[in-house]
């Protein structure tokens, strides 16, 4: 039995279909609210679902039995502004389901995330040295909740304290693809283009507020959510892997590059508006990502990433322009 956090959530719900496809018995741990979350999961036969809340007792009576904890849930609103609300869904469970995964021996895989990396002025390499973690300076409360963990686990590893068997911490790039569609402004840039295009609009994408970058110039490491998966499972099958690792294509592309993807995938004609982008926001804006994929390719991982124009051509073509846009 496999415990998926976040399960209802985009990559967790994404993840679940591969766990149930493989013939896994899964338990999802989420919040489905009133909105159409629970499409997300609606394809697949699950053992159970339950609230966030009531994890505890789920574990004191089933920990013995898990094969494997996937935590994937998080508040991961970039905007989110109660602090005391990321500590506790973003850090207290986290270390929670460490010491329970720890105590049961049982394996934990966790998403991290890019915004860990702020502005990017540190590189973007994925080194769990206690040292390199510390340089990070994330830009919103967000990432900073995530680094926070990420420093926990390095001190726990660094001081040989108890551990699951295997651990791992996935910083997550610019993910896109199904059953994103509750994620509002937060959803990807690509799901947003799709629907302005549909809509009659132009394709909106932010003016360059830097010297160095065209309009819609600004690079970000793109990476299609059945990658992210793919990741997880190899994970799942190589137990003897574990450490912090980014979940990136490797290859910065630009937002006009996505836009002209989207536009091919559609069938449509280019016509791009750049908009300024929000002062709110602007001083904050990171102009350049690209996940450093070296060390997760060295230690095995050697399926190749979708490219660009492949992920959103699938996207929009087997989910986005269907009826029914769920997988």
């Amino acid at each position: 039995m496999f415990l998926v956090t976040g399960g209802a959530g985009f990559i967790g719900s994404n993840l679940v279909a591969s766990l149930v496809e493989q013939g896994k018995s899964v338990v999802v741990s989420d919040w489905l609210g009133h909105g159409d979350k629970w499409r997300n999961l609606a394809k697949h036969e699950l053992e159970d679902i339950i609230k966030p809340e009531a994890l505890p007792k789920f574990l004191a009576e089933n920990a013995d039995k898990l094969e494997g904890v996937f935590h994937m849930g998080a508040i991961s609103a970039t905007t989110e502004t109660d602090g005391d609300a990321l500590m506790e869904n973003n850090f207290k469970l986290s270390k929670d389901l460490w010491h329970t995964s720890a105590k049961h021996n049982v394996p934990y895989i966790y998403a991290s995330s890019a915004a860990t990396y702020g502005g990017g002025e540190h590189g973007f390499d994925d080194n769990e040295d206690i040292a390199h973690l510390a340089k990070l300076h994330p830009l919103n409360g967000y990432g900073w909740s995530k680094q926070l963990f990420d420093r926990w686990v390095a001190r726990r590893i660094a001081n040989n304290d108890p551990q699951p068997p295997q651990w791992a911490g996935l910083k997550f790039f610019n993910v896109y693809g199904p059953n994103e569609y509750h994620k509002g402004g937060q959803a990807s840039v690509a799901f947003h283009l799709f629907n302005q295009v549909m809509s009659g609009e132009a394709a909106k994408l932010f003016q360059s507020h830097h010297p160095d970058y065209s309009d819609g110039g600004q690079l970000r490491d793109f990476i299609a959510v059945e990658d992210c998966v793919e990741v997880m499972m190899w994970l799942k099958k190589n137990p003897k892997v574990s450490g912090l690792f980014n979940v990136g294509t490797g290859q910065a592309r630009s937002f006009v590059d996505l836009a002209r993807a989207v536009f091919s995938a559609m069938d449509r004609n280019e016509n791009i508006k750049y908009i300024p982008t929000p002062e709110n926001i602007r001083d904050k804006y990171q102009y350049f990502t690209e996940a450093c994929m070296n060390k997760l390719k060295d230690a095995g991982y050697n399926r190749p990433f979708t490219s660009l124009e492949d992920g959103v051509q699938r996207y929009v073509t087997e989910f986005l322009a269907q009826e029914d846009a769920y997988k």
